[in-house]
């Protein structure tokens, strides 16, 4: 086995070959990416600005921001830069680590919007306990355990790809270091790297939107006992902006994954189109959804607002005055 295992020097991005004009969408990503960083940075720039906000609700919205830059991060710039620059060819060790970090945070971006789901059970399911069950305390550290979960996963996930003997191709058919096209490649027993990807696939991807639908059904159980329909419209108004993220998330990789599943014929472009826009779009979309939507937010972003006016208008008028005075 020694004298025929092969490691390459790396791999080649080929995916999206075929596709004409793909510099255009990969132009297109490079400017979602900046508008997520944008949008990102600002949401939690007002969550640490505003005391009010300083909640388990808003920690681990905070969290959301930080994972979705991160998952953003990861994947558009290398990516990008591949096909804008036609420099498709990354090293054995890049790819590895790019691999880790991807799988790592979109598994962290499932886990946080079911922390979420978890804050809005017992906000609404518990309103007067509510503050001392779930405590900022507590929040950081079902944030951390959630963090560690698939941290352990995945070291297993990429070592595993380090026994795989690369003989054949060494062009992977996404448009970057994918797990699965890549311990595809191998020419030894994969069987290992199968099985630790569905166990990944049914923790993080399967298992949290099952828990957030459970969620759900006790919340609406709870909603129901409330007996003012103004009340019920409150309560479930904060669920909605939650409900939009699972949406947004799940939706589209579920569907991924069936097709993978049930073997359905897909073109190679479309599935990559289709992967790219699930792991790009919602880390666009949380933090705009979250600022429209969320009344606390945006109460904190009119007063901002209000003191930078009357800051600046004092010093406007005396600038005014002084003009007169010279004159």
């Amino acid at each position: 086995m020694n004298s025929t295992f092969v490691r390459p020097l790396g791999f080649y991005l080929g995916g999206f070959q075929s596709l004409p004009f793909a510099q255009y969408y990969f132009l297109f990503l490079s400017i979602i990416y900046l508008a997520t960083l944008f949008f990102n940075i600002f949401l939690m720039a007002i969550i640490m600005h505003a005391e009010s906000l300083h909640t388990p609700k808003y920690i681990a919205i905070f969290l959301l921001s930080i994972v979705d830059i991160c998952y953003s991060t990861t994947i558009i710039p290398k990516s990008a830069g591949a096909f804008l620059f036609d420099s498709k060819f990354i090293l054995y060790e890049t790819c590895l680590t790019q691999m880790f970090f991807v799988v790592y945070f979109s598994e962290m971006e499932s886990m946080s919007i079911t922390i979420l789901a978890y804050d809005r059970l017992i906000s609404i399911c518990f309103p007067l306990q509510s503050v001392t069950i779930n405590t900022n305390t507590r929040m950081i550290r079902i944030i951390l355990i959630s963090a560690c979960i698939p941290l352990v996963v995945d070291v297993v996930l990429v070592y595993l790809i380090t026994r795989l003997s690369f003989c054949r191709s060494t062009v992977i058919n996404s448009y970057f270091c994918d797990h699965g096209p890549v311990f595809n490649l191998a020419c030894n027993d994969f069987t290992p790297n199968w099985r630790v990807a569905y166990f990944s696939i049914v923790t993080f991807f399967c298992v949290p939107p099952a828990l957030i639908i459970v969620s759900y059904i006790c919340i609406l159980s709870a909603l129901l006992k409330i007996k003012s329909k103004d009340g019920r419209r409150k309560a479930f108004k904060t669920c909605t902006t939650h409900l939009a993220l699972v949406a947004i998330f799940y939706i589209p990789l579920i569907s991924i994954y069936l097709t993978s599943w049930i073997k359905l014929s897909v073109d190679t472009n479309t599935r990559i189109f289709s992967t790219s826009l699930a792991a790009t779009v919602p880390p666009l979309l949380n933090p705009i959804i979250y600022t429209l939507k969320t009344e606390e937010i945006m109460l904190e972003i009119k007063k901002i607002f209000k003191r930078k006016t009357a800051d600046s208008l004092p010093k406007m008028l005396f600038s005014f005055n002084l003009g007169r005075t010279v004159s």
